[in-house]
């Protein structure tokens, strides 16, 4: 009985590894507003994108256990775990360098969290069957019950049977093939990607280059690619040719719960299993993996109204493809040991096997698109169509459709349906029985050694993993654009879909306990820089030169509600990236302390067993303003957070197991090989901003704000050792969960080459507690700053703040298993010193003239804490912004 980690993808854009990186960057990309004849090069762009993708519960068929009487006590239960949930925050920038070359930049983030199936048994063996307590009255043990019964029962034809009344042998058997999932769950985990592209054009051929790395936890990819583009018969034939190579590493952290249920002796024999003693004993998984990939398209104009294009790919991977957090039962039949066997059949031991998949793989596709545009309709149909296939046994066709109708205004709207079928691999297999006894080998120390069966009486590859069974998937979306103003659009959509064995084609899919559905809603917004450019919007020309904050300079990058917009009409869109990081010493006030003070009094009057390493935060946030007078300006700032704290033994503290109970302290070495981590959306900013006086050298206005609670604060970590994981600390959920009062005043000047300014602002929360039981302390910080233009284009500044932030009042209204000082709500808040060092540059001409960049690095000077924290390294704030 284990919660054991989530199975996440295990692969760069590879089709059976694609449950979340597919599922959410496929959301990412919203059909926009278009030609039907889009043949031509990316335009000057940048765009951000959000989308939340949301699985519905799986069922679960097996019951529960009585741990006394070992009677299956309820027929079917209900599945308790939280679905997937994905987060996922998209950037891109498009922009020309010069007349020939062009730069593009991604970046993605995807947190998830949620529970995903590990491995498949049949429903008669127990799998998923949590245990009650002798009183019958509390649910104990973990979900899933990985190993259920350990002896089951099997006919002549190896079908699993059960006595028709639980556990009594008179009752006679029956058979049950129904099959269900073993569900694991896990606590948030984020996955970072960023790639870029260089291309250089000349009038008829293009030439590019480019790559990028994504990185998790637990795995790490490279990837680079070069690729050509010719054009042909005046643009109306274009063919592509595109080369890629991606080098994979997996490091996996096998959850050490699981060690006693599923045999990982196979990889341990190989090399690919360490044993780190520094971290808990934490055993790692690890292999490499190689991608080589080539793409081949062609693209044609048939007429005005219509294009026809075509491509084909094939991609060879070798090395390590499984999937570390994926499991295959197995039942061992020894023939010395059927005592209990019933008759004519077979009695068995179920064991777990770490999935086995080839080292290698070939992968093809073909695919085609048609796009006709429809005069009478104003609108575009888009029809796609691919088949691929590989030497697993996977064949696959996709058949996808959409309608786009321009409804005047700036409105689009684009439905769109798809389908998708595929066979199982040639090694897919719910689960194996294996004619063998399976018994354990161990050395002297009693170590397990070898393998506890004969790997020759099993097949060479297997799995159990729903993404490589056969299957059909059948989804609908629709998706709205509206374009604003020139260069500006906003565009959000949703999609369902389901999952279903019986909807592959052909039939003999998988059965229906591995249904499943999901939907995503996603929002975009993106700016057209060249429509900018070409329509006189940038900054530079609609002031003939002066930018929308020239009076009083610009402000460091890290000021928020520094400016205002400078006349009637004026719209503003910008990014805003923040960047904060603890580590080193634990203070108390101001003076660092050791271990032992911290294990005897950091806890209050329990004792501390961990201590937080290092904590890192990064925020993306969008400014979005308007001018609808030239005395107020408004604003709204969503924004999307991560954060990670890894976390490490405090010396001197004393042994977990001799003060809590045992299964409570077995979690202590989950958050030292794990750490934790979050991520989603934060809390969203509504702001008004008052002039209050402009005159000469010297401008002042007010801000009124409110920040509305839309970021979590009831993040949990993963159940384990039949205890709840908890709420996960204070500091690491994602909003206030309080209606906050957030005003400012702020005075800024500029004299020639010389600029300066101060600013109060504060944060009152106007509720005592929030859902969960606590409310962040109120914040006062004040600042004042200094720049001098280096040149009409870049700007220097050094600033000084103060900030005050009172401990957060109440606590937690569930569990939280407070193992360290973060756990405390009296070890939040102090007073702060920093000093900040900042460069700004607009680009004063050309195409991008008027786009502003700002950086600045906040140098902490001096923390006085309050209770027992983390140290602060320093923080980069860093901005982007265009007017129109």
């Amino acid at each position: 009985m284990v919660a054991i980690k989530a199975s996440k993808g295990n692969g760069h854009k590879l089709p059976e590894n694609a449950s979340l990186l597919a599922l959410t960057s496929a959301a990412l990309v919203l059909p926009g507003l278009f030609s039907p004849l889009a043949n031509a090069a990316e335009t000057d762009e940048v765009d951000f994108q959000y989308s939340h993708y949301q699985e519905g519960k799986r069922s679960i068929s097996s019951g529960i256990i009585d741990p006394v009487s070992g009677d299956n006590t309820v027929a079917g239960i209900k599945n308790t775990f939280n679905p997937i949930e994905v987060d996922s925050l998209h950037g891109h920038a498009n922009v020309t360098l010069t007349d020939r070359i062009k730069f593009a930049f991604n970046y993605t983030q995807d947190t998830w969290g949620g529970a995903t199936p590990i491995a498949t048994a049949p429903a008669v063996f127990g799998g998923n069957a949590e245990l009650v307590s002798a009183d019958g009255l509390t649910v104990v043990g973990a979900t899933p019950y990985l190993q259920g019964f350990n002896q089951v029962l099997l006919d002549s034809k190896l079908n699993p049977v059960q006595f028709a009344t639980p556990f009594d042998p008179t009752s006679g058997l029956i058979r049950n093939n129904q099959l269900s999932h073993t569900l694991a769950t896990a606590s948030p985990e984020t996955r970072k990607q960023g790639d870029f592209k260089l291309t250089y054009e000349w009038d008829e051929v293009a030439l590019s280059g480019g790559g990028g790395i994504s990185v998790e936890d637990d795995y790490e990819s490279r990837f680079g690619n070069i690729g050509g583009r010719w054009d042909l018969n005046q643009k109306r034939t274009t063919l592509n040719l595109d080369l890629s190579y991606t080098n994979s590493d997996t490091h996996a952290t096998l959850n050490h719960d699981t060690l006693p249920y599923i045999d990982i002796k196979a990889y341990d024999l190989r090399g690919q299993i360490d044993t780190l003693s520094s971290v808990a004993d934490a055993q790692i998984l690890h292999g490499n993996r190689q991608d080589w990939g080539t793409h081949f398209g062609v693209s044609q104009v048939l007429n005005k109204d219509a294009l026809m294009s075509a491509d084909v790919s094939y991609t060879r991977s070798t090395g390590y493809m499984a999937n570390p957090y994926k499991a295959v039962s197995v039942v061992f039949i020894d023939p010395g040991q059927q005592t209990n066997a019933p008759p004519g059949g077979f009695e068995g031991r179920l064991k777990a096997l770490l999935e086995q998949r080839p080292d290698e793989r070939n992968q093809w596709n073909l695919g085609g698109r048609y796009v006709q545009y429809l005069h009478n309709l104003d609108a575009a149909l888009h029809f796609d169509y691919r088949f691929s296939a590989d030497d697993w046994g996977i064949q696959a066709h996709t058949f996808e459709a959409d309608w786009v109708q321009p409804l005047g205004s700036g409105w689009t709207v684009t439905p769109r349906v798809r389908y998708y079928s595929q066979d199982a691999a040639d090694f897919y297999t719910p689960w194996l029985v294996s004619q063998q006894a399976y018994k354990q080998k161990f050395d002297a120390k009693g170590h397990a050694v070898g393998l506890s069966y004969d790997p020759g009486k099993l097949p060479a590859n297997f799995s159990s993993d729903q993404r490589l069974s056969g299957f059909g998937a059948l989804s609908g979306g629709i998706s709205v654009t509206k374009r604003f103003a020139k260069g500006l659009s906003l565009e959000t959509g949703f999609e369902y879909y389901t999952h279903q064995g019986s909807f592959k084609i052909g039939g003999g899919g998988e059965g229906s306990y591995a249904d499943f559905d999901y939907w995503v809603a996603n929002a975009a917004l993106k700016v057209d820089l060249a429509a900018l450019s070409l329509g006189g919007g940038s900054i530079a020309n609609a002031h003939a030169g002066h930018t929308h904050f020239d009076h009083g300079g610009q402000a460091p990058a890290g000021v928020m509600f520094s400016h205002m917009l400078h006349q009637a009409g004026d719209f503003m869109v910008g990014y805003r990236y923040m960047y904060g990081n603890q580590s080193g010493n634990m203070l108390h006030g101001t003076d660092p302390v050791s271990d032992q003070a911290i294990v005897a009094n950091g806890c209050g009057l329990n004792p501390c067993f961990l201590r937080p390493g290092s904590m890192t935060m990064h925020m993306h946030m969008l400014d979005l303003m308007y001018a609808p007078t030239d005395w107020l300006t408004l604003m709204l700032m969503p924004q999307f957070v991560d954060m990670s704290m890894s976390m490490g033994a405090l010396n001197g503290a004393p042994d977990p197991q001799t003060v809590l109970d045992f299964n409570l302290s077995q979690h202590i070495p989950h958050h030292i090989q794990s750490g934790h981590e979050t991520g989603g959306i934060g809390d969203l900013g509504m702001y008004a901003m008052f002039k209050l006086f402009d005159k000469g050298i010297h401008h002042v206005h007010a801000t009124a704000g409110l920040s509305a609670p839309t970021g979590d604060v009831d993040i949990q970590l993963a159940r384990n050792h039949q205890v709840d994981g908890g709420f996960i600390d204070y500091g690491m959920q994602l909003g206030s969960g309080t209606w906050d009062f957030k005003p400012s005043l702020t005075y800024t000047g500029q004299l020639d080459q010389l600029s300066w300014g101060t600013q109060a602002n504060g944060i009152v929360r106007m509720d005592s507690q929030n859902k969960s039981g606590y409310a962040l302390g109120n914040l006062f910080q004040a600042t004042a700053w200094g720049g001098y233009n280096l040149t009409h284009w870049l700007i220097a500044s050094v600033r000084g703040i103060y900030t005050l932030q009172d401990s957060i009042q109440g606590q937690f209204n569930g569990r939280i298993n407070q193992f360290g000082p973060m756990d405390y709500p009296s070890n939040y808040g102090g007073q702060y010193w920093d000093v900040g060092f900042g460069l700004s540059a607009v680009v004063p001409s050309g195409d991008l003239a008027g786009n502003r960049l700002s950086v600045e690095w906040l140098q902490p000077v001096e923390d006085k804490v309050n209770g027992y924290q983390l140290e602060r390294d320093g923080a980069l704030s860093a901005t982007w912004s265009v007017m129109f």
